[in-house]
């Protein structure tokens, strides 16, 4: 059973988030024992232990400020007041804000008959133009908060307490990670042939989700790729760690899978056509149609977050 991480453990790991990997050992000893030695002085003078480590992790302030402290790294919009909570607000605003303008415009191109050609040639400029948008008026208002303080209208954000501080973040190297991709990847195994061959609809048996043309070679293929995506996972947990290479790997594997797979959807081989017009019968091509769209959007989406989510895994684990 994993111990509960203490606030200490949490504190030095969001301190060391964004330390160099060269460094990080060295700085969360360093750290650790200062922690504890202030915590050990206040528990002397008669403190609870618990609350002497609240209090001293609270006069430490923002974990992410005393990483730059380490670092020199400067935290500067115009001043370093309002720095961490505008750059936080930003990267939350990017990841919300641009994914769902894209989606939304895509989908509706593609509702509308759009080719892709047409698609990309409008989201990546959609996609930059919310970007600046984005960037620009956030950065103004923060600008604005910061220089009304000058004509005494002070504007106050709240205070970084210990209640803040975030979970360990997950490494995505774990036992639990290789036993839950394995797991995934078999079940899903699993449920493509028990589609094929036997079908999840009890008044239509044999009707298949997926198109019967499939097997065996399309099939075969998806498999050989899950086979190399478990190893790929097994190797992740031997090394301990994501790195570049792996990444890249992961990225390249979901390529693989993603493009044919949207392909075989445009060309109406993914989807078995008789499905949808067997269970709903009048206006089931309409559906099958529109679920068509939706699973190409739900296709790429998990090939592009999962190349993502591994590249900042080893991005983390990267010496810079």
């Amino acid at each position: 059973m994993t111990a509960t991480p203490t606030l200490t453990d949490r504190y030095v790991d969001a301190a060391m988030r964004t330390v160099p990997e060269a460094q990080r050992a060295d700085l969360a000893a360093e750290l650790r024992v200062s922690i504890e030695d202030q915590v050990e002085a206040r528990v002397e003078s008669g403190e609870a232990r618990d609350v002497a480590e609240r209090a001293v992790l609270t006069d430490l302030g923002d974990p992410d400020k005393l990483a730059a402290g380490y670092t020199d790294r400067p935290l500067w919009l115009v001043g370093p007041r309002y720095f961490l909570q505008w750059w936080r607000l930003l990267k939350l605003l990017l990841w919300i804000v641009i994914p769902c303008a894209v989606f939304g415009v895509s989908l509706a191109m593609v509702l509308d008959g759009a080719s892709f050609g047409e698609i990309m040639g409008a989201i990546w400029p959609l996609a930059l133009t919310v970007g600046v948008h984005l960037a620009f008026w956030t950065t103004l208002v923060f600008v604005i908060v910061e220089r009304s303080e000058g004509r005494g209208k002070t504007l106050e954000f709240d205070q970084w307490t210990v209640d803040d501080l975030p979970e360990p973040r997950p490494r995505g190297a774990g036992l639990g990670d290789l036993v839950a991709s394995l797991v995934f990847l078999v079940v899903a195994a699993g449920a493509i042939l028990w589609d094929l061959f036997v079908g999840f609809v009890p008044t239509e048996p044999g009707l298949s989700f997926l198109d019967p043309g499939l097997w065996p070679a399309w099939i075969l293929g998806l498999f050989a790729l899950m086979a190399l995506e478990a190893g790929l996972a097994v190797t992740v947990y031997a090394i301990g760690r994501w790195t570049v290479w792996l990444a890249v790997v992961n990225g390249i594997l979901n390529a693989v899978i993603a493009i044919p797979a949207i392909w075989l959807l445009m060309q109406g081989e993914l989807i078995n056509p008789a499905y949808f017009p067997a269970i709903i019968g009048e206006g089931g091509a309409e559906v099958g149609a529109i679920v068509s769209t939706v699973v190409g959007f739900v296709i790429a989406g998990i090939a592009v977050w999962d190349t993502v989510d591994g590249a900042l895994k080893a991005a983390r684990a990267r010496k810079p």
